[in-house]
């Protein structure tokens, strides 16, 4: 798959630059080479002459076209790191050691590297995931337990002063990113608005803006073996997209591409239930359904932004087109 364009091209010359404009000019990079894995930002590993492993998170160019909600996500990612630390100190996050912004080098963050191998390795290695998988449902659980002032976005993004609201506000948002691409879609941003409209009432459940990750895909969770050779979580990372409100949405992406309502027995679900109780009834079930709505609406939509096509990641294409179409198909369905 051809390099996303918001992803700067770094060296290691630059990396020494930020390195330098970071921790200062007595800072000394042994060694260095680039992480993969994510398609928004640059992010290299960094290994100092005093021993520290560190990572380098260089947000894009100035000039890079980016989507509604991807504005100033290294400052995102910089507050988000700062609130975890603070208010949910007990959910394994990078130690935020610098966010930079300079008009040479851009936005960038410096973080202490975490140790671990991530779950998606693990799980594709064929390793015992399930205690992995239950304490990244306990964290999740902790980390929703942080309340916010708002819904939805933090900054100039998509918000509301309900969940509805913001829900409303970041589906039109991406519609309007959609558009701006030509982004096809399966059916026309009116219906999709039309769909959510009909089934928006269900929103109004969510009564209190908790703090989401919604990243957490198997990539963004580290671990490392414990002494009984069972992988234990030492990281939640890439925390840029993270917004406010309800709780069911982080349960899209722990379970990509399948249904989270349909797995009660899942290790992450079990675990993040017997910490935050929550029915799997009818409402539950449609709020579910409109999350991974708008996920999968964000992955289709940001393609083009990311250099991909029906060219070069066939399958991606078309394993989206088919879910985006099932989510509006169901929503389109008898009202529970």
């Amino acid at each position: 798959m051809s390099v996303s364009p918001t992803q700067r091209a770094l060296d290691p010359d630059q990396v020494r630059r930020y390195l330098t404009a970071s921790l200062g000019s007595g800072t000394e990079v042994a060694d260095c080479g680039p992480l993969t894995g994510g398609g928004f930002a640059a992010v290299w590993w960094v290994r100092l002459t005093d021993d520290r492993d560190v990572v380098l998170k260089v947000g894009p160019p100035p000039h890079v076209p980016l989507l509604r909600y991807e504005r100033d996500m290294i400052g995102a990612e910089a507050h988000y790191l700062r609130l975890v630390a603070d208010r949910a100190p007990g959910v394994p996050t990078p130690v935020l050691l610098h966010h930079g912004t300079d008009p040479g080098l851009g936005d960038w963050l410096l973080m202490a590297r975490l140790p671990g191998r991530t779950l998606w390795n693990l799980s594709r290695a064929g390793a015992d995931v399930g205690p992995l998988r239950a304490e990244f449902g306990r964290a999740l659980a902790a980390l929703h337990g942080v309340t916010g002032e708002r819904y939805g976005y933090d900054g100039d993004r998509a918000s509301g002063a309900t969940w509805r609201d913001a829900y409303t506000a970041m589906v039109d948002d991406m519609l309007a990113d959609a558009a701006d691409w030509a982004v096809p879609l399966p059916v026309s941003a009116s219906r999709v608005r039309e769909l959510v409209a009909r089934h928006a009432a269900v929103l109004d459940a969510v009564r209190r803006p908790a703090l989401l990750h919604f990243d957490g895909w198997a990539g963004n969770v580290l671990a490392v073996d414990g002494p009984d050779g069972t992988p234990r979580l030492t990281g939640l990372v890439d925390g840029e997209r993270y917004l406010w409100g309800d709780p069911l949405m982080d349960l899209v992406s722990p379970l990509l591409f399948r249904r989270a309502e349909d797995e009660p027995d899942d290790p992450l679900v079990r675990a993040y239930r017997a910490a935050a109780p929550f029915p799997l009834d009818a409402g539950a079930r449609r709020r579910l359904g409109l999350y991974r709505l708008y996920l999968y609406l964000l992955m289709t939509v940001e393609m083009p932004s990311r250099n991909i096509t029906a060219g070069n990641d066939p399958g991606r294409v078309a394993l989206l087109a088919e879910l985006l179409d099932a989510e509006l198909a169901d929503l389109a369905g008898p009202v529970a």
